[in-house]
């Protein structure tokens, strides 16, 4: 069997460190575990790698991680004249072995004559990209694996716009990634020669307040922050991961005085020990956070991910609880917030643009529709919103003010071109202390917004399908889907049924077929009767696929009824 020769090529190579032939030696009777290590390489998909760590050819390690920076360099040498002297910017989280494979992707590029920009320590993501921009480099990397769990790691890839490789680039790295079969013979620079050389560059304070400016131009509204910061409680944890300063800074730096830190989750810790799982999606990661929130009295409650791009929000509900925002809640939050406070202050342009995601809430475009905003939709993943802001900056068609997907992920300004959870953490604080000045809380203005434009409520399902059985079940399912739609939810019929693979919309009433001009991606979007819809696709950084839905009605009640009921229908339907 194919895995079982590539096992035996790693165990005997002694190009391979004793470690790693160890690591592979003492699963010799594993025949299971082998062939997940083995089975296939590490998919280096549109946005990078992402996997389990450990040895082989299908885990996160040293040698992999090579050879992804290993194509990254080739793709550079061969399409570019000047990405020797532009260089690739470099970071990491807080993960295990983050450092040592961002050391690893900077001695590549400098053994290929390729400059590199090393970040001293942890940084966030959005400060990665931000650098890509503010040094002017050809491209960068950020090793990261965001919010799995902690035996993961990964590797995102960008581009000199700051944004994560798009099609049809993507593909084209892909391929130079995927001609690399020798692991074990690529060669890395020596880290001394190359500090010696200027070939690697170490960067330090300096940058973090560039960084930090631009992170400071997105407020608002200081004056509320000055006369009322003393009346505001924060409570932040990083989650243990890169957001730790940056978001303590911006907040300090933006007036905010109130701001008590989570010790047991401050400070970098790659187990995630007091974390099952460090997602601020997720309810349960606010534990300890809630605790503390109880002792300060804190008006709101804020968690960043491992590598600070996406950002959590709790508030107090009507009972006295903390509960946490949805990614679309806080999403419109700002949008509304944005888009009133730049009209009013005379900031906002005089075609601005709102962006969002196929799967986050439609009320995104009827608040962009209120304020003259144009609006795109855009796949999941917020590469695509990158691609969407320079599409706009090349056409001239819109000026990009604000955007946002369901999953936590917001950017306000362009200065970076990815999901930027210190902005975003400073932003919803700014929000909510402008509420409270108005005697008014996060779900206050909720409800203010939906009153205004309709009661868009929204639900997401994921189903973890873990190893090789699991990527066949997924893929069956897509399938299955595809070949056959489903003609209705319940007692819903499907309108429209948009598959986004083969790049088709399919009007279900008349047969007509229109083409999506987005780039291919397997996701199929359905377009319910009554101001409903429900969207499946596989995650791309998980072994899970996605369910998301919603829809639209007058009043609070009939649309939380509506989607209760949408929700067991979907899920039956599909069959999960």
């Amino acid at each position: 069997m194919k895995y079982l020769a590539r096992y035996q090529t790693w165990v005997d190579n002694h190009a391979f460190d004793e470690a790693t032939r160890k690591e592979l030696m003492d699963l010799a009777d594993d025949h299971k575990e082998i062939e997940e290590r083995f089975f296939q390489d590490l998919e280096f998909g549109t946005g990078g790698l992402r996997g389990i760590l450990g040895a082989g050819t299908n885990r996160m390690n040293t040698y992999t991680v090579r050879r992804a920076s290993q194509g990254m360099a080739d793709y550079i040498l061969a399409n570019t004249t000047d990405g020797k002297e532009r260089g690739v910017a470099i970071s990491h989280d807080s993960r295990r072995y983050s450092r040592d494979f961002a050391i690893e992707t900077a001695l590549i590029m400098v053994q290929n004559g390729i400059k590199a920009y090393l970040f001293e320590d942890l940084r966030p993501t959005p400060q990665l990209s931000f650098t890509i921009r503010h040094l002017g480099c050809i491209a960068g990397v950020m090793v990261t694996a965001s919010h799995n769990p902690p035996e993961y790691n990964g590797y995102k890839a960008y581009w000199s716009d700051g944004g994560q490789l798009v099609f049809p680039q993507d593909e084209d790295v892909i391929a130079y990634v995927n001609k690399i079969e020798d692991l074990a013979g690529l060669k890395v620079a020596g880290m001394d020669d190359a500090l010696k050389s200027g070939m690697v560059t170490i960067l330090g304070k300096d940058y973090d307040d560039d960084y930090m400016q631009v992170v400071l131009e997105q407020s608002l509204n200081s004056n509320i922050i000055s006369n009322m910061a003393d009346d505001f409680n924060i409570v932040y944890t990083p989650l243990n991961g890169a957001g730790n300063m940056p978001v303590r800074n911006a907040l300090a730096k933006a007036g905010f005085r109130n701001v008590f830190i989570v010790p047991e989750q401050e400070n970098p810790d790659p187990s995630f020990s007091t974390l099952a799982y460090p997602n601020p999606e997720d309810p349960a990661a606010f534990k300890l956070a809630i605790k503390l929130a109880n002792v300060k009295n804190a008006d709101i409650i804020i968690a960043t991910d491992p590598d600070a791009d996406r950002v959590g929000v709790m508030v107090k509900n009507v009972s006295g609880e903390y509960e946490l925002l949805s990614g679309n809640s806080a999403g419109v939050l700002m949008a509304e917030y944005i888009l009133s406070q730049r009209r009013q202050n005379g900031t906002l342009p005089p075609n601005p643009g709102i962006i969002s995601t196929v799967v986050s809430t439609r009320l995104t475009s009827e608040i962009a529709k209120a304020y003259n905003a144009g609006y795109a939709d855009v796949l999941t993943g917020f590469k695509h919103i990158a691609n969407q802001i320079r599409t706009w900056e090349q056409s001239g068609e819109y000026e990009y003010v604000y955007g946002f997907e369901e999953s936590y992920g917001y950017l306000a300004g362009s200065a970076a071109r990815d999901k930027d959870a210190i902005i975003a953490a400073m932003l919803i604080c700014e929000i909510a202390l402008y509420y409270k000045s108005k005697n008014m809380s996060l779900f206050d203005a909720l409800d203010d917004i939906y009153k205004k434009y309709g009661y868009f409520m929204e639900a997401a399902k994921s189903i973890t399908l873990k190893g090789l059985e699991g990527l066949a079940e997924i893929k069956s399912i897509m399938d299955g889907l595809r070949s056959n739609p489903p003609k209705q939810a319940g007692k819903s019929k499907v309108k429209r049924f948009d598959d986004y693979l083969n790049s088709v919309s399919i009007n279900i009433q008349t047969g007509q077929k229109t083409n999506i001009l987005l780039p291919v991606s397997n996701v199929l979007y359905f377009e319910l009767e009554g101001n409903a819809w429900f969207c499946i696709r596989p995650s791309g950084t998980e072994p899970k696929i996605k369910v998301y839905m919603g829809v639209k009605e007058s009043n609070a009640e009939l649309s939380n009824v509506k989607l209760n009921q949408l929700y067991v229908d979907v899920l039956k339907e599909i069959g999960l």
